[in-house]
């Protein structure tokens, strides 16, 4: 929109009131530095970078509208959102769900209020479609969002039914079936293979993309599910690019598998696993690169396998390796205190009843969103960073009273 040469457009407020530009528009009026309403409306226009106010006017009216159709879908109110879509079917458009998908987006995803889709939702959903919403949006994004969760698959098979696509590619380069695989959620990728997904993406662009089974074993949860996602891909042929049997099976249980790779190989507990290049979590960019099993289960919460592997000799202060950069030397127990929520907590404990040395120093990688970012701490400096460094943290509290140092 065409503004005036000698003046930046500015943002309009998250929610901007009509009643308030008019109000800015008067007090141009009342400084005289407007001739007339109409000329100091136009200047309040051209001011947020629109050719006139009326554009202004329907551009704030639409905003409210949109804000009125949010707050139907969140509140479940299925007659209140179809008569504002019916009122106004560019409201089909509105950006309102996740990314900026528009409102069939924020329906299927069925983020509020919580749970699984009601008969409301579901009949909301199909009326969207069948009057103008596109089921395709955003590479079939209302399918993807669904598919984060196993309690939504009545709206996915709504979806489905409608014409969604189980192997389209979100935003074009993200397979459907990654959404399940980043929350851990074994229902929802269960219902997507059997519908024809492609556990190894072929159509998505590689490798940057990876499988499913990748994205299983990379995700940042840390749910117990997590070995029945392995499993289930296991059994319908998906292939990873982490060709690490023995961490697999740690990552899988129960503790028969694991001991099966020790028993034909003692020394894979002290063994440095230089190409584990995954395990961040937490919002650290720090990764299992270099550490052992014993790193990896902490990593993992996984306290059955830690105890395991200590009694049969592990490590419990092992160095990982230092990269090109000089980053690492972490042990497991820098792992186990930075988790979401104290997830790891029970695992740090253990560690520190088998001598876990809570003053060793180490050079590790920052924040996940600050790539060059790094820092040199002890356990406790790292757990204050990540996730959150949280004054109620658990592990904080419990860090401290062991005496630990920054």
């Amino acid at each position: 929109m065409p503004t005036p040469p000698d003046e930046t457009p500015r943002p309009l407020p998250d929610r901007p009131d009509l009643r308030h530009l008019r109000d800015q528009a008067r007090d141009l009026l009342r400084r005289e530095e407007a001739e007339s309403l109409t000329d100091a409306q136009f200047r309040i226009a051209r001011r947020y970078g629109f050719a006139s106010w009326p554009k202004l006017k329907q551009h704030v009216e639409s905003l409210g509208r949109m804000g009125e159709l949010q707050t139907a879908v969140d509140s479940d109110d299925a007659d209140r959102a179809r008569a504002l879509l019916t009122a106004d079917p560019a409201l089909h458009l509105a950006p309102i769900g996740y990314g900026g998908n528009a409102a069939l987006t924020r329906v299927a995803e069925c983020r509020a209020p919580g749970g699984p889709p009601s008969p409301r939702r579901l009949a909301l959903a199909r009326w969207m479609i069948e009057n103008g919403s596109d089921v395709h949006q955003g590479g079939d994004a209302p399918l993807a969002r669904a598919a984060l969760r196993g309690d939504r698959i009545p709206m996915m098979e709504l979806l489905l039914a409608c014409g969604a696509e189980v192997n389209a590619l979100y935003r074009g380069r993200i397979p459907i079936i990654l959404f399940p695989c980043e929350t851990l959620d074994p229902q929802s990728l269960h219902w997507l293979l059997d519908h024809g997904a492609d556990p190894n993406c072929a159509a998505a662009p590689q490798p940057a993309t990876g499988t499913a089974l990748d994205s299983v074993v990379e995700s940042y949860d840390r749910s117990p599910a997590l070995g029945d996602c392995i499993d289930l891909l296991l059994e319908r042929c998906g292939a990873t690019r982490h060709h690490l049997p023995v961490v697999l099976d740690l990552l899988r249980g129960p503790l028969e598998r694991l001991a099966a790779h020790i028993d034909r190989d003692p020394d894979l507990i002290h063994r440095h696993l230089e190409a584990l290049h995954f395990g961040a979590t937490g919002e650290r960019r720090l990764t299992l690169r270099g550490g052992t099993l014993l790193h990896v289960a902490a990593e993992y919460r996984n306290q059955d396998a830690a105890e395991w592997l200590l009694d049969r000799g592990a490590d419990v202060n092992a160095r990982a390796t230092l990269d090109d950069a000089g980053l690492g030397g972490q042990t497991p127990i820098f792992h186990a205190v930075t988790q979401f929520g104290s997830g790891g907590l029970h695992v740090a404990q253990l560690l520190r009843s088998r001598g876990a040395d809570l003053s060793i120093r180490a050079r590790l990688p920052g924040h996940y969103d600050r790539p060059e970012e790094s820092m040199e701490c002890t356990p406790l400096g790292y757990a204050m960073r990540f996730p959150a460094g949280a004054a109620d943290n658990a592990t904080l509290t419990w860090l401290r009273a062991c005496r630990a140092t920054e």
